[in-house]
């Protein structure tokens, strides 16, 4: 029978802890980022385990520790540009620290929300950063909070949760984009939105999401200020999907009249919002001015590159995951909101209403 080869043993911290000069005990506080441990020492651990080849053994870290050094983050649609960047933040300052990152996406519904948090907490996660499906459907995130679970909400508010929060102010950020097409000379001005609206959604439950209700009430306090009554006459809130905003986009350019210039909510609606101009057979901005909330990499390479309300996404996702690791090393002050600033990135596709020169 052939000889099996020889494994090489398995380098304990027994191992490292004898290479170091220092005891199991200090090598462990040391690897595992626990307790305490002079300078000097760390040093000599770590550069001990490095020479050794070291891997540590998470399971038994985490019986040491009561920590999996795993973050769970649950966002609401992975398809959309802005979470993407989110979670590039989150993942990059969370392995900075030395933690991991388990995703779940729950395509914005409140059920699948409740069974990805129940998936993690089965997991051990360490904490959870959530950008919730609804802004008052909560009971599951309470109940996670009073067992002990460590939680961060991201882009989204939710009523009577005390968690570390980190948004925008999108009211503001809403009111001064709508401002400046009444700047150009519009007064009709649509906004396609599917976060903010009580109506039901195509599987028949209601979604009310925070930043959807303040966008719509920057874009409706923007134009009571410009004296413009009613003022939902161009609000279409149930763009839930792509398609959707597709076919409510196509419905706004069939009234009579049509408005003037365009605002949606994300770059999910503005995508399907384009699509609905295009079949139009309409130029931006010659026929129509539109301008749309968050910012990627094609909104400044389409024809003509569109004028946009942009979103610190990456920084967002970092200071959540920042903010829910030191609740996690038992940071005790009061949870508090985070609101981050955007910046409006004028591009080509504002212009004069129609007729107008």
């Amino acid at each position: 029978m052939a000889r099996q080869p020889d494994r090489k043993a398995a380098v304990t911290i027994v191992d490292v802890a004898r290479r170091a000069g220092v005891s199991t005990a200090t090598a462990g506080r040391a690897l595992g980022a626990y307790g305490a441990v002079s300078g000097p020492a760390r040093e000599r651990v770590l550069a001990a385990a490095a020479e050794l080849g070291y891997r540590p053994n998470a399971v038994a870290r985490s019986m040491i520790t009561r920590r999996t050094f795993s973050i769970g983050v649950i966002v609401a649609d992975i398809e959309n540009p802005f979470f993407g960047r989110v979670l590039r933040g989150i993942s990059d300052a969370a392995r900075g620290e030395g933690f991991e990152v388990v995703l779940v996406n729950t395509d914005e519904d409140v059920d699948a929300e409740r069974t990805a948090l129940k998936v993690l907490l089965d997991k051990r996660v360490d904490g959870v950063i959530v950008a919730p499906a609804s802004a008052s459907d909560a009971d599951h995130l309470l109940a996670a909070q009073q067992s002990g679970c460590h939680l961060a909400i991201i882009d989204r508010r939710v009523r009577g949760l005390a968690a570390d929060t980190v948004v925008v102010d999108n009211r503001s950020a809403t009111r001064d984009a709508v401002q400046r097409l009444l700047a150009a000379g519009h007064r009709r001005i649509a906004l396609v939105t599917g976060g903010g609206s009580a109506a039901s959604r195509p599987q028949g439950r209601p979604r009310v999401i925070s930043t959807g209700v303040e966008r719509i009430d920057g874009y409706r306090r923007a134009l009571r200020a410009a004296g413009i009554s009613p003022v939902d006459t161009y609000l279409r809130a149930t763009a839930f999907t792509e398609q959707l905003a597709t076919q409510l986009t196509s419905d706004l350019l069939a009234l009579r009249p049509p408005p003037t210039a365009l605002f949606t909510s994300d770059l999910v609606t503005a995508t399907g919002a384009l699509r609905a101009v295009q079949a139009a057979g309409l130029t931006i901005p010659t026929d129509l001015s539109f301008v749309a909330f968050d910012d990627a990499g094609w909104t400044a390479v389409v024809t003509p590159p569109l004028t946009v309300v942009a979103q610190p996404a990456y920084d967002m996702g970092a200071t959540a995951a920042r903010l829910l690791i030191e609740r996690v090393r038992g940071h005790r002050d009061e949870p508090a909101t985070h609101v981050l600033p955007t910046t409006f990135v004028d591009r080509e596709s504002i212009g004069p209403p129609p007729g107008q020169p």
